[in-house]
């Protein structure tokens, strides 16, 4: 392909040299190609002036750049000034090459590119180096005035960041200046919040409100645990002093402590694990405090990791004694898994000192490769913690089955797998196993690790830790919180077996904020309450739970929060550990796929209704559909259609070979494959949301694969789409039909009923959709490998039919009378609902309505209705007077006289 290439630039320069050789435009000392090639070579040095040093860690300053940009600028001009006066052949082609280079490189290019560093070097810089003197200063009023300006050009201005070509560029502009910016205003916001609130509470004391007061100190109190550290923030102990003197004056008591949430149960140690006096567990007799730290979902995603470390080593300061659990799918979803195969993670998962894991789903993707579980055995053995799993059999698999002990372990080893194990804390014993979902065996590679019921596993996992003297139970579960209940789930789980205290769940990413109660069994009868927790997905949240127990094991209280892992500063080793790791990612990210883009595969966007990719067919948008559909086909061969919302699609691709980190970009989100059930009106409601905001932009608007889709803009919304067909195996397409039930794909995004796709969510929620947990982008580049030579096209897949509209077609409504009637020849033909009046009308007819037909109003004389078909049904009641001749009407609903 460079070769082929190569030679295609010889034979241009070979015609626009024979072409130019023909101009009688004579130049001073240069000739027009001279000009033109200047020109060119300007315009490509004027790009390279700020890429080139973005991908050596440099970011080219505005100043440095203004001499390159005005030099391109000004030749650019010469040079289309002499071609424009000359008489050189093919001059259109020339002129459009050579607008389109100054279009990429200058105004899509260094223009932007400073505009955006013009922007971060004069307002995000000032503001942030204010704020930094404001902190040395310890001047909370400075702060709060500086954390709302910070905040104004966050949400509304830095959109200037993203607007020029060069991920490289970009991407270093974004970490060297909104990140910073937008750390910090996570790092104020609850302190700022909390700052206004005692200011406006000392404000009312001032007014002799002293209860409006109250009130206001009394709202601060669940923010108190969010504030940063002194440590973090040292201006944070002025606002803690603050806090104490106002409450003072109001009458009421806040027990400042910042860094530990709030307990809801006894202990010095704000809920850890018996950090203090008689609640230290053992056998005291005493209730026993236990705090848990956990993570699940991570997916490989290691660049935020060393922040990871930060936030578990912060907690572990206030709780010591505390346990961390992963509750399984380390594997999979980024390049870090892709080239380490789990090895980079659990050197992480080490310096953490994770206590123990379960296996997701995803642990298992390997097993169909031709080495099988040889890595998922690999990193079982690196790690210095057991794992758990007690449904899961490993006995067949030839390289885990010697890892594998059937038995609960009280003194377990690490690099070993255990139904279950017991954990002493504080001399008491903690009891705790793992559960992974039955549905693995459809949505991974298992091979022959085979799972078995989990509530029967459960059940004899409590039964056992009773038998041992165990009252306190932990499962460490990769279920889902609210999954598909036909496999397997959390609140089933919670419900169906008694003994279980805690559930640190994972698999559904699902963000519980707050940990849920269960105290009912399935039949509504009461039970000892199970505390469930999980902290959404790639390591974005520590989650924290404390809970307290009586001397009988039964949880009394809780308290649990999800502390932001992107706030937190990196740990110095860690940051140092990563750069082994990331610095082979960063090459694989220029790593070519195979594939090769014959055109460039655009990604358009427009807000004034011309073409987007969230508003019109792309041939990106088919491609992507194309591989859903294909991979959703290799585990159930009944979908018949796929669909991608346009939003989740976030960037072009060049012509010519393709990368991994261009695939990375286009599908950036970490979504995965999703397949569900859907009846044919469930699926057109679906593309009613998909076509809503026409011709405006819509996140939600839906690219297709396997079906057609033709709607009508001008028709109201919720009534747009016409027609829904799917493509048969002979290439010919078959009309959806209402009632059938027929299995679609999606992303998970989207069949979780994000975009506003309520009809989907409440499928989700039904327990009817299939996550299949493979990821969006890895799908996408198979789907590329496997064509090689891509070339997609816009196909028709989504047709806007308002200009197909017959001349005797009409939209639905209150029609004149006057206008009603059509001829026998062509009968006026209405799409929807029709209300007539027919006060002093004497004849309908020649008409088909095609929904109902509503007639009201008195006749002056008696009504015919001739020639007229009535797709719903006919209401005559609100015709009063005279009589109505119905005998010219058929009426396929029913009639009211």
């Amino acid at each position: 392909m460079r070769k082929n290439r190569v030679q295609k630039t010889v034979v241009a320069s070979v015609l626009a040299m024979s072409l130019l050789t023909s101009t009688s435009v004579g130049l001073a000392n240069n000739s027009l190609q001279d000009l033109v090639d200047q020109a060119r070579k300007d315009m490509k040095e004027a790009s390279y002036a700020y890429v080139v040093p973005s991908q050596n860690g440099k970011l080219a300053t505005s100043v440095e750049l203004y001499p390159t940009l005005n030099l391109a600028k000004l030749n650019y001009q010469k040079a289309r000034s002499a071609l424009l006066k000359s008489n050189v052949k093919n001059k259109g082609t020339l002129l459009k090459e050579l607008d389109d280079l100054y279009n990429e490189r200058i105004t899509k290019g260094i223009v932007p590119y400073i505009d955006a560093y013009n922007y971060a070097d004069k307002y995000l810089t000032p503001i942030l180096e204010d704020i930094k003197k404001a902190e040395v200063e310890r001047d909370w009023v400075k702060i709060e005035k500086l954390y709302h300006q910070l905040s104004v050009q966050l949400k509304s201005r830095t959109a200037i960041l993203y607007r020029f070509t060069g991920k490289a560029a970009r991407d270093l502009l974004l970490k060297q200046y909104k990140d910073p910016a937008n750390l910090k205003r996570d790092q104020l916001m609850v302190a700022v919040t909390v700052y206004m609130k005692v200011r406006e509470a000392d404000r009312l004391i001032a007014e002799g409100k002293i209860e409006d007061a109250r009130r206001v100190l009394e709202s601060i109190k669940q923010l108190l645990y969010r504030l940063p550290t002194t440590n973090n923030l040292p201006m944070i102990k002025e606002l803690l002093v603050q806090i104490e003197t106002v409450s003072k004056k109001a009458g009421v008591i806040i027990i400042t402590t910042p860094t530990i949430p709030p307990t809801t149960g006894g202990g010095n140690n704000g809920g850890g694990n018996g950090g203090g006096g008689n609640n230290g567990g053992g056998n005291s007799g005493a209730n026993f405090n236990l705090s848990i730290m956990h993570t699940n979902d991570t997916h490989a995603q290691l660049d935020n990791v060393a922040k990871r470390v930060t936030a578990v080593k912060e907690y572990r300061k206030a709780n010591p004694n505390a346990l961390l659990v992963d509750a399984g799918d380390v594997f999979s979803g980024t390049l870090y898994f892709n080239e380490f195969k789990g090895q980079a993670d659990v050197e992480f998962i080490n310096m953490m000192k994770y206590d123990l894991m379960t296996f997701g789903n995803h642990e298992f993707d390997l097993g169909s490769s031709a080495e099988g579980h040889k890595a998922l055995a690999e990193f079982v053995k690196k790690a210095n913690f057991p794992f758990v799993g007690a449904n899961t059999d490993f006995s067949q698999d030839e390289h885990l089955k010697g890892l594998f002990n059937v038995k609960i372990q009280n003194n377990p080893k690490n690099s070993q797998i255990y139904s279950g194990i017991i954990k002493v804390v504080n001399g008491q014993k903690i009891g705790l196993f793992g559960l992974t979902t039955a549905e693995t065996k459809d949505i991974s590679s298992p091979g022959k690790v085979s799972f078995t019921d989990y509530v029967k596993a459960a059940q004899q996992m409590v039964n056992e830790f009773e038998k041992q003297g165990v009252n306190k139970v932990i499962a460490v579960t990769h279920l889902g919180y609210d999954d598909n209940p036909q496999y397997d789930n959390d609140l089933q789980l919670a419900a169906k077996v008694s003994g279980i205290d805690v559930i640190v769940g994972g698999h559904s990413h699902t963000k519980l904020d707050k940990p849920v109660v269960v105290d009912k069994d399935l039949v509504g009868k009461a039970k000892d309450p199970t505390v469930i927790v999980q902290a959404y997905q790639y390591s974005e949240f520590l989650g924290t739970l404390d809970v307290e127990f009586d001397k009988s094991g039964k949880v009394i209280k809780h308290a649990g929060q999800l502390i932001s892992v992107n706030n937190q500063a990196e740990d110095g080793k860690a940051k140092e550990l990563l750069e082994k790791y990331s610095s082979k990612i960063s090459a694989l990210k220029n790593e070519l796929t195979g594939a090769i883009a014959v055109n460039a595969l655009d990604n358009p966007r427009s807000s004034t209704g011309g073409s987007s990719v969230r508003s019109n067919e792309t041939a990106l948008g088919n491609l992507i559909a194309d591989g859903m559909l294909k991979k959703a086909r290799e585990y159930n061969k009944d979908v018949i259609m796929a669909f991608q919302n346009g939003g989740g699609i976030r960037a072009a691709i060049n012509q010519g070979p393709i990368t991994v980190g261009e695939v990375i970009t286009v599908l950036p989100f970490g979504n995965t494959l999703a397949t569900m059930k859907l009846t044919g009106a469930e699926i057109k409601a679906t593309f009613e949301v998909s076509l809503k905001e026409f011709p405006k932009e819509n996140g939600g608007f839906l690219h297709v694969s396997g079906a057609k889709v033709s709607y009508d803009s001008t028709k109201p919304i919720g009534q747009r789409v016409a027609s829904i067909q799917f493509k048969n195996a002979d290439g010919t397409y078959t009309e959806v039909k209402e009632d059938a039930t027929y299995t679609i794909a999606t992303n998970a995004f989207t069949a979780k009923g994000g975009d506003g796709y309520d009809v989907l969510k409440k499928a989700y929620e039904n327990g009817i959709v299939t996550d299949l947990g493979l990821s969006d982008w890895e799908n996408f580049r198979e789907h590329l490998v496997s064509i090689r030579q891509v070339d997609p096209q816009v196909e028709g897949r989504i047709v806007d039919v308002k200009d197909e509209t017959p001349d005797n077609e009409y939209p639905g409504g209150d029609v004149d009378p006057k206008n009603f009637s059509g001829t026998v020849e062509a009968p006026k033909i209405y799409n929807g609902d029709v209300r007539v009046s027919v006060t002093d009308v004497s004849f309908l007819g020649n008409a088909i309505i095609k929904g109902n037909l509503t007639i009201k109003g008195i006749p002056s004389t008696n009504l015919a209705l001739t020639n007229i078909t009535v797709k719903g049904n006919l209401e005559l009641s609100e015709a009063n007077g005279k009589s109505v001749d119905i005998d010219g009407i058929i009426v396929d609903g029913e009639t009211t006289l």
